[in-house]
C-alpha cells in the first residue's frame, strides 16, 4: 500500500469518532495486506446450484420508475432460469428518499406493491435521508409495517437487516444499535451451519469498498470483525459497482451495491466528483447462494441492459481462500495501454466550449481505466492545459473515445496542438505516457 493509498484511508476520520477510527486503521492496514496471489479468480462451479435468489438496490432517491425497472427486470431474467428459477427476494439499502418526507415513503412503497410479487420477500432499511425527518422511525413502521432492524429468514439463509438510529450525525448508529447488530450476527451465524449469513445496511463498512474511506463507518467494522464469513452489502457513496474495488474480502466479504440515481466517485483522492454520464445510474446487485458456502454475486446495470461483473466465492466460511483480497485484487490489475495509432480531435459544442475526444485506453481484463492525466501544449510547447479527467467506465456502450470539455478560448481554431495523456488504472497503475496532435477545427 503506498503513502497516497493509505492517506485516503486516513481521510475517513470525519467519518467515525477518532477513538473507534484508532482501532480500526492498524486492523484494517493488516488486513488487507493478507492473502496469497493467485493465477486466476475463481469460475462459477459447475455443479453450483443456488438455493437462494436476492436482487439487491440502493441509492433511488425517488427514482421509482427506476425501481420499478429494477423489479420487472429481475423477474423477467429469472422467471425461466434452468438453473434455479424465480427471484426469491429485494433488498433496498436506503435513501429512497431525499428529505425524509413521509411522503417520500408513500411513494416508494406504492411502486413496491405495484411491482413486487405477493410470494416475493422484500425488505428495506433506512439512509441517511431518511434519517433527515424526526419521524423516521414512525413513518417506516407506519409504510412498511415492519422494524428498520429486523432478521429475515429467505429459503433458510439469514438476512440481518440494520438500519440503526440517528445519533449526532446523519448516520451514526448508536451503541444499542450496534449491540442489536452484533447479537443479531452471532444468532444468526451459530444456527447457519455452513450457510452464509448476509447483512445489509446503508453505509459501507469504513476503508473496505471503493468509497469507503469517506462514505463509511468505522464502528461497522469493530462488529463485522467478530464475525468473520459474513457477506455484507451496503451503499451511501453512490461509487459505481464495476469498480473491482468494490468488492473487498478481509475476514468477511463486503461488496458496494452502485447506486440507481446519480453516481459520485473520487478526483486525485477527492470524493464528491461528478464527470459527464454520471447521471442516469441503473445497476443493481444479483446474488445467489447455496447451503456448503458458495455465494455468486453479479452486478447488472439496467440502461444497458448488461451483466458487467461476476464474483464466485466457492466458501465463505474459509477466508484462507479468499480471492478477492485487495493484495490479490491489485495484483492481476495491470497499467492500461493505448494503440500505437491513437489520435486526439478537437471541435467547439453548441455551448462553445472545446470538446476534446481521443481514443481510449485498454484496462486489464475486468478491470478499468479510472482517469486520465492530460496536458495540451500549443505548437511552440507553452501548456495551454492541464487536468485530471475522469473516465466514464460506469457507462456500457460501444464508445470508445474519451472526451472531456475545457473552457470557450482556451484553443484557437486552424491552430497545432499536442495532448499529452496518461491513463490510470482502478489501483494506480500508469499507462506509458502518449502524446496525440490535433488541430483546433
Amino acid at each position: 500500500m503506498n503513502f497516497v493509498e493509505i492517506k485516503n484511508w486516513i481521510v475517513g476520520i470525519v467519518a467515525g469518532g477518532l477513538s473507534v477510527l484508532l482501532v480500526v486503521l492498524p486492523m484494517q492496514l493488516v488486513l488487507i495486506s493478507r492473502g496469497t496471489v493467485t493465477e486466476s479468480f475463481p469460475e462459477v462451479a459447475e455443479d453450483f446450484v443456488p438455493e437462494v435468489r436476492m436482487v439487491i438496490f440502493t441509492d433511488t432517491h425517488n427514482q421509482n420508475d427506476r425501481v420499478a425497472q429494477a423489479i420487472d427486470t429481475a423477474y423477467e431474467m429469472f422467471d425461466d432460469d434452468p438453473v434455479y428459477a424465480g427471484v426469491d427476494a429485494f433488498f433496498g439499502l436506503g435513501d429512497f428518499s431525499s428529505i425524509g418526507g413521509e411522503n417520500d415513503y408513500e411513494n416508494f412503497v406504492k411502486t413496491l406493491n405495484e411491482h413486487v410479487r405477493e410470494e416475493t420477500v422484500c425488505i428495506n432499511i433506512h439512509g441517511n435521508h431518511e434519517f433527515k425527518q424526526d419521524e423516521y422511525r414512525e413513518y417506516f413502521l407506519r409504510q412498511f409495517g415492519y422494524d428498520p432492524n429486523t432478521v429475515t429468514e429467505v429459503n433458510g439463509f439469514s438476512c440481518i437487516a440494520f438500519s440503526g438510529e440517528r445519533s449526532a450525525t446523519e448516520w451514526t448508529f448508536t451503541a444499542s444499535s450496534l449491540k442489536w447488530l452484533d447479537r443479531a450476527i452471532g444468532d444468526a451465524q451459530a444456527k447457519s451451519g455452513s450457510k452464509p449469513v448476509f447483512v445489509f445496511q446503508h453505509p459501507h463498512a469504513w476503508g473496505t469498498v471503493y468509497g469507503s474511506t469517506v462514505w463509511g463507518d468505522p464502528q461497522l467494522n469493530v462488529v463485522f470483525s467478530r464475525h468473520p464469513g459474513i457477506v455484507d452489502f451496503s451503499g451511501h457513496s453512490h461509487f459505481p459497482m464495476n469498480d473491482p474495488r468494490s468488492i473487498l474480502q478481509t475476514t468477511y466479504t463486503t461488496v458496494g451495491c452502485g447506486a440507481m440515481a446519480t453516481f459520485e466517485l473520487d478526483k486525485n483522492y477527492l470524493p464528491g466528483q461528478h464527470p459527464d454520464g454520471y447521471s442516469p445510474a441503473g445497476q443493481i446487485c444479483i446474488t445467489e447462494a447455496d447451503s456448503d458456502g458458495s455465494v455468486r454475486i453479479r452486478g447488472y446495470d439496467l440502461l444497458s441492459n448488461t451483466f458487467f461483473c461476476d464474483y464466485y466465492i466457492d466458501d465463505v466460511n474459509d477466508s484462507s481462500s479468499y480471492a478477492y483480497t485487495y493484495k490479490n485484487l491489485k495484483a492481476h490489475d495491470a497499467a492500461p495501454v493505448f494503440d500505437p495509432d491513437a489520435s486526439a480531435t478537437a471541435y467547439k459544442n453548441e455551448g462553445g466550449e472545446w470538446v476534446i475526444s481521443f481514443d481510449e485506453a485498454k484496462p486489464a481484463d475486468g478491470y478499468i481505466v479510472h482517469d486520465y492525466k492530460i496536458v495540451i501544449r500549443d505548437e511552440n510547447g507553452k501548456k495551454v492545459h492541464s487536468d485530471t479527467y475522469v473516465d466514464d467506465y460506469f457507462v456500457f456502450d460501444d464508445d470508445d473515445t474519451a472526451d472531456f470539455r475545457i473552457g470557450t478560448d482556451t484553443l484557437e481554431s486552424g491552430k497545432s496542438y499536442v495532448l499529452t495523456v496518461t491513463a490510470e488504472s482502478a489501483y494506480h497503475l500508469h499507462s506509458q505516457t502518449v502524446k496525440m496532435p490535433f488541430t483546433a477545427q
